[in-house]
């Protein structure tokens, strides 16, 4: 009796733990990024894609890598392709447990959306909600992309509508499935035949329901023992002051010249830059053979002998730091710890309106932005890139699918909280004074 009743309170008391270590969950308000307990949220981010296919299924692994990122100083993992049939509960966990959040890219090869012959159909959609439905039960999920580096020329702008387009039923699928409104964004090629005109265009517009509610830009521009003003960080600033969504690097870090000394966090996480910018995801954790690697897991091994290697580069193990770049990192991290503003103080006083929608210019951007976006199923043809009186001729299904909603989650307050562990603890003392 008496072992059982300790079992007993051994379970409630591990369950308040729970429930008071609840992950704080990030939202995007206005231009800057939240967590539930009303702090700015700035990213201090690595890509982490160990294998090709989904390097969140391997608990073990998980755990030794988050704590690895710990003593860097991460908050956040970028990873470019997952298996939405997978388990990802301890990945999720371990990584959770460490402080750690995921943006995650809802594509992957086959459904990707293709530069030069874009397209968005039921396909596609399918494979995107698929990832979001896994990744949307974990509260350190922080965001989405629908894509990444889609556009890389100003040629290539006529793709742009079918990214947005992406944006637009990936939001409607999300909220008929009553989910939590996890941000849902894109991931830009650094192209400045582009530059403001794919942020502006994608986050433009009278409809919410249409809108990004981020951008984040793939940029490798200061290297070495570069500059503000010499790397060209001060155009983006300006670029992006007054911007109303979010916007923040989602890949960085020069290989050459060596050693990387990641000086651009000290701008993008100071003064100079965190007022606009929410922080940065540096490429990238493991060494192989692009050397950009900030740890690896031991020496090169034969392919053909060690099943877990690619290209000779072990995939697996015990983390060990690549010198001098992963110390040159962690300080510059440890330096820097913005704490911006409260959400309290913020949703009072903000007052952010979309920019104005980009036209299209001679011989650079081709895209109208107030065009009509194509509908689902619909293929590329000249309505988008037309007089912005021209709208496109459906050939698909309507603009955004429909879902009956399956009770999704949703966060909880500080307050229901508080409840639940003031409600707990009655319980136990009751159960105490009860024996």
């Amino acid at each position: 009796m008496f072992l059982t009743t300790i079992s007993s309170l051994l379970a409630l008391f591990t369950a308040i733990n729970h429930v008071l270590a609840a992950t704080p969950i990030v939202s995007a308000v206005g231009s800057k990024f939240f967590t539930s307990d009303g702090n700015q949220f700035y990213i201090k981010g690595i890509a982490y894609q160990l294998i090709s296919t989904d390097p969140l299924v391997d608990t073990n692994q998980c755990k030794r890598d988050a704590k690895q990122m710990q003593d860097i100083g991460a908050n956040v993992i970028r990873v470019y392709h997952v298996d939405p049939t997978a388990d990802h509960q301890g990945c999720m966990d371990a990584f959770a447990d460490a402080g750690i959040y995921l943006f995650v890219d809802l594509d992957d090869f086959p459904s990707q959306i293709q530069p030069t012959t874009p397209a968005w159909n039921e396909t596609q959609l399918s494979a995107f909600s698929a990832v979001l439905d896994e990744f949307q039960k974990y509260d350190n999920t922080a965001g989405v992309f629908v894509g990444n580096e889609v556009l890389t020329t100003a040629e290539t702008s006529g793709a742009a509508p079918y990214v947005k387009a992406a944006v637009r039923d990936v939001k409607a699928y999300r909220d008929s499935k009553n989910y939590r409104k996890i941000p849902i964004g894109y991931s830009a090629a650094d192209v400045p035949g582009l530059r403001p005109m794919l942020q502006n265009y994608l986050s433009c517009g009278d409809d919410d329901a249409e809108r990004a509610e981020f951008f984040s830009l793939n940029v490798y521009e200061w290297c070495g023992d570069s500059s503000y003003d010499g790397s060209g960080y001060a155009q983006l600033v300006k670029n992006a002051t007054g911007y109303n969504v979010p916007i923040f690097v989602s890949e960085t870090g020069c290989r050459e010249p060596r050693p990387r000394l990641f000086t651009d966090q000290a701008a993008i996480l100071g003064q100079e830059m965190a007022d606009t910018w929410s922080g940065a995801i540096v490429y990238e954790w493991i060494q192989e053979a692009n050397d950009y690697g900030l740890i690896s897991y031991g020496p090169m091994v034969d392919p053909q002998v060690s099943t877990d290697a690619l290209d000779g580069y072990p995939r697996s193990g015990i983390p060990t730091t690549v010198s001098p770049d992963y110390g040159n990192l962690k300080s510059q991290w440890a330096s820097l710890n913005p704490s911006g503003v409260k959400l309290s103080a913020y949703s009072a006083s903000a007052s952010i309106t979309p920019p104005a929608c980009p036209t299209s210019t001679a011989g650079g951007w081709i895209v109208n932005g107030n065009a009509r976006l194509p509908s689902l199923g619909q293929t590329l043809d000249s309505a988008a890139t037309a007089s912005s009186s021209t709208t496109p001729t459906s050939t698909g299904s309507a603009a955004g699918p429909s879902a009956s909603a399956t009770g999704g989650s949703t966060p909880t307050g500080g307050k229901e909280i508080t409840g639940m562990v003031l409600g707990l603890l009655g319980v136990m003392f009751g159960f105490v004074l009860w024996l």
